[in-house]
């Protein structure tokens, strides 16, 4: 019974075979390498390993270590005993010590080994088998015979008294052998149909796995991406904001110097002032006439004080820049978009400059984030046709303004100009907005903007040729701002393709800025607005402008 009990020792828990090729885990047991490995394989992604006997867990898989002295073991365990005791019946007649058997006798009930089957009988009533413990359910139970047929009615094994007076007389009836054979046959059969469905779930279930690892890769591979792509946000939101803070800064120290040099000059004037208080009081209490007549005459020191060249000089001080300001923080959107970032955002108001005004709906979507500085969307202008002069060509989306020498023809109406100039139908009475322009195909043109009131008659009614509109003019390779008629050429060095024209209504500021390489300011008009406000276009020769957007 000891062999017993080490041959038992030597059976897989996965498999209940003798072990091949076996290894051993960190927790010490051991299994085949096939099985343990087939059984790890199920435990990727569970995030755990677990070993099936002691369910120990590691979080990597383990290693698997070759047993040697198990493999030792098992090599010599088959060739050290019969084929006989492996089935762990032993021979009856034995009884000094375990000998195994090696055929079983249905008519004795008894197990023999090689020894006692040489003396046991050969008759053809003892009918041997091999080694088996139920021998019992070898003979009938009601007649105590062998079992030889099998009733194919009943789907029962019988012996040959049941076939000739028992209850199965009469029946279809078989020999052991060939009933047996003709139901390992179906068995075959059905092992042959479970076999090719193992190999199909088995392809299932490699397909499965190289699906999960090809998801596993490709989700490894966007959390890379996203990363990377935050962290480049990041450093772009870094630089933006230092950008901004730069911008700010300098402006605050350009409008603080000025004040300063103000603050100086008055501090001066105030020193002076004393001076000649201090000097008229002494005149004041002198008692001597004639000094007091002498001294020059005083009237005219309180127009010393300039109060209207004083409140110029403070306006011209201007203040903080926010167009410029708002212009760079508008890179933002080109960063990242749909991300509360802190920032008044203004999407687009659309603004519909349709041939017929009649009806034309207007809508400001703002979504508010409490701040003083804000980015806003573009927005949208469409050209009105019905102020359009009849040297100026309209595009079909009404996008494009171009410069003809083809006289239009288009009917005469008050709105219309008998100048090179179109604007939009919708006005700006609030609000900031700012609406872009491409001017590379022009050497002529005038950006701006301008009151309902500017008129549709002569010269006088040109964007910047009165009081009633502002405007960036560039004619050949210069450039200029132009109100009231009043021209000041802006620097040589302007090189662009694109303007950018910016209102904030409330402020009464109207500031225009190139957009180069990096934007550029140009001019800031500062006026108080009483009027709504039209965008404003005027080409000229073969002139060509389209609206952005």
């Amino acid at each position: 019974m000891a062999s017993a009990d080490v041959r038992q020792e030597l059976d897989c828990s996965i498999c209940l075979s003798i072990y091949t090729d076996p290894v051993t885990l960190r927790c010490g047991h051991n299994f085949c390498r096939v099985c343990i490995d087939r059984v790890l394989d199920t435990q990727e992604g569970a995030g755990a390993y677990t070993c099936p006997e002691c369910r120990a867990e590691c979080q990597e898989r383990p290693a698997l270590q070759r047993n040697i002295t198990l493999c030792n073991i098992v090599g010599s365990f088959p060739s050290t005993r019969p084929d006989q005791e492996e089935t762990g019946i032993f021979c009856t007649y034995c009884v000094d010590s375990p000998v195994p058997a090696a055929k079983s006798c249905l008519l004795c009930e008894a197990s023999l080994c090689d020894k006692h089957l040489r003396v046991h009988s050969k008759s053809p009533e003892h009918v041997l088998c091999d080694p088996t413990t139920a021998l019992g359910n070898r003979k009938c139970s009601v007649h105590k015979k062998v079992l030889e047929y099998y009733c194919t009615e009943d789907a029962a094994c019988i012996c040959v008294s049941c076939c000739l007076i028992g209850v199965h007389r009469g029946h279809q009836v078989e020999s052991l052998d060939e009933a047996s054979e003709k139901k390992k046959e179906k068995l075959r059969n059905v092992l042959q149909k479970l076999t090719t469905k193992r190999a199909e779930t088995e392809k299932k279930v490699q397909s499965l796995q190289e699906c999960r690892r090809g998801h596993q890769e490709k989700a490894a591979g966007e959390t890379e991406t996203v990363t990377a792509l935050f962290k480049d946000i990041k450093r772009q939101l870094e630089d933006l904001e230092k950008r901004v803070l730069i911008e700010i800064s300098r402006q605050e120290q350009r409008v603080s110097l000025s004040v300063s040099d103000l603050i100086q000059q008055l501090e001066i004037k105030k020193d002076e002032l004393s001076r000649m208080m201090h000097h008229i009081e002494e005149l004041c209490n002198m008692s001597d006439p004639v000094t007091v007549l002498k001294e020059p005459d005083t009237g005219d020191l309180c127009d010393t004080e300039d109060t209207e060249g004083h409140d110029n000089q403070v306006r011209g001080l201007g203040d903080l820049d926010v167009g410029l300001i708002s212009g760079t923080l508008h890179t933002l959107s080109d960063i990242i978009t749909g991300i509360n970032i802190g920032i008044y955002v203004q999407e687009a108001a659309d603004v519909l400059l349709d041939v017929d005004t009649a009806g034309d709906t207007e809508s400001d979507i703002i979504t508010s984030i409490n701040t003083g500085i804000y980015v806003q969307e573009a927005t949208d202008i469409l050209l009105d046709i019905t102020t359009a002069g009849n040297n100026v060509q309209i595009s079909g989306d009404r996008k494009t303004a171009s410069g003809t020498d083809i006289n239009q023809y288009r009917p005469v109406t008050p709105e219309r100009f008998q100048c090179n100039q179109v604007i939009s139908t919708r006005t700006f009475s609030s609000g900031r907005h700012y609406w872009e322009v491409d001017v590379s195909k022009s050497v002529y043109w005038r950006v701006g903007m301008c009151y309902p009131s500017i008129g549709g008659r002569g010269r006088d009614s040109l964007v910047g040729n009165n009081n009633k509109s502002w405007c960036l003019c560039r004619n050949n390779n210069q450039y200029f701002e132009i109100h009231e008629r009043i021209q000041t050429q802006l620097p040589d060095n302007i090189r662009c393709d694109r303007v950018r024209v910016y209102l904030d209504y409330e402020a009464g500021q109207m500031s225009f800025y190139a957009l180069c390489d990096r934007i550029r300011h140009l001019h800031t008009y500062t006026a108080t607005f009483t009027e709504p406000l039209h965008a404003a276009l005027g080409v000229w020769g073969r002139a060509c402008i389209t609206i952005s957007g």
